[in-house]
């Protein structure tokens, strides 16, 4: 029996790697440009959704990014940061989103003069208002970037301790993996660790377990973003699945970026099979044109999730959220088991060649 698109939509949700300046309204990048009189390729909705959005197209991780360049010209101002982080919340609620950790690197959106404390708190204070108006919980993910330079890591770092249990929950490493080695930012890292701040690093995207084994090893990564390419190495898969570390995966980004050969031959199924920790992400959700639902929907038709197979990935991801044990305990809580779970189906009559629409009361059995 097939779980229906809306089932999925309503069901609770927990989102671990989001990126803020890849879930952008296109209304809002056109409205903010036309504010601030920012110049973009094109004023065009349509034609600006698809130089943003990669669609059904595939493009090197280095392209992918490039994208970027766009969301950033028009996130240069408190009111704007704020502005979005309020509609990434609205967008989140829409599809039953609990909690959610949104990620950024603020060193980014100081090109006109922001101070990095700035560009946390107005993040800080729409995600807050986004909280009181629609009820998902949030945290902020500070990253630094590969490719900028390990010194940039260590000052992103050092916001990241000021802001420690005031709206910021841990740090990452983002950007190209290759050529740009996790351990030259393990300074970073180890002033985050020596604070008990909780790590998170892109590794196992574009680069191969090597990435991963740095991103565990040097940097003390408690989670790993995507970490798709994690199988290629079966003693280090077997470390991270004793060590209960988890993987961020993003079904659809991967697809986009070549991590892998088709969406059929990602191996979220394979890890979830062997007990390795995996939650489902978007990654960017305008980049990639998704939602959570679809990250849903595609592991219901090509890895046969079901629905206590999605229970199981939520309070996975509650379990690794960057919050305090007895908050996750309690959230934890209110996910519902679905023991008892109404589901529409479409059941031929007997008397006719019609279908009828009917609900039954199933019991979901593991």
């Amino acid at each position: 029996m097939k779980i229906s698109d809306k089932l999925l939509k309503e069901l609770p949700k927990v989102e671990l790697h989001c990126h803020l300046d890849g879930s952008l309204r296109i209304n809002t990048i056109l409205d903010l440009a036309n504010k601030e009189n920012i110049s973009l390729p094109t004023s065009n909705l349509s034609d600006l959704k698809n130089m943003l959005s990669v669609g059904q197209k595939r493009v090197t991780l280095e392209e992918y990014i490039s994208r970027f360049d766009i969301t950033l010209s028009v996130m240069q101002t408190p009111d704007s940061l704020s502005r979005i982080a309020y509609e990434l919340i609205e967008d989140v609620a829409s599809e039953n989103v609990r909690y959610i950790e949104v990620r950024y690197s603020p060193i980014l959106h100081t090109t006109r003069g922001m101070t990095l404390e700035e560009a946390i708190t107005s993040v800080k204070d729409g995600l807050k208002k986004g909280e009181k108006d629609f009820g998902v919980k949030s945290g902020i993910i500070v990253c630094g970037i590969r490719h900028i330079s390990p010194e940039a890591s260590l000052k992103l770092a050092d916001l990241c301790v000021k802001f420690k249990n005031n709206g910021v929950v841990g740090f990452d490493l983002a950007g190209a993996e290759e050529n740009f080695p996790a351990k030259d930012h393990r300074e970073a890292f180890y002033m985050i660790l020596n604070h008990n701040i909780n790590a998170t690093i892109h590794a196992g995207e574009a680069f191969g377990p090597s990435s991963i084994h740095q991103a565990i090893h040097y940097c003390g990564a408690h989670r790993i973003g995507h970490g798709t390419r994690l199988k290629e190495d079966r003693d280090l898969m077997n470390y991270i699945n004793n060590h209960r570390i988890t993987m961020e995966v993003c079904l659809t980004s991967n697809w986009h970026t070549y991590t892998v050969k088709s969406l059929k031959e990602h191996p979220l199924r394979y890890y979830y099979d062997r007990g390795i920790r995996v939650t489902l992400n978007t990654d960017n959700r305008l980049m990639s044109d998704t939602t959570l639902t679809k990250e849903f929907c595609i592991a219901r038709d090509l890895f046969n999730f079901k629905l206590h197979d999605f229970r199981e990935v939520t309070i996975t991801a509650m379990k690794a959220a960057f919050l305090p044990h007895l908050e996750r305990k309690k959230m934890i809580k209110d996910i519902p088991n679905p023991s008892a779970i109404k589901i529409p189906i479409y059941r031929s009559s007997n008397n006719s060649t019609n279908g009828v629409r009917t609900t039954l009361l199933i019991e979901i059995i593991r």
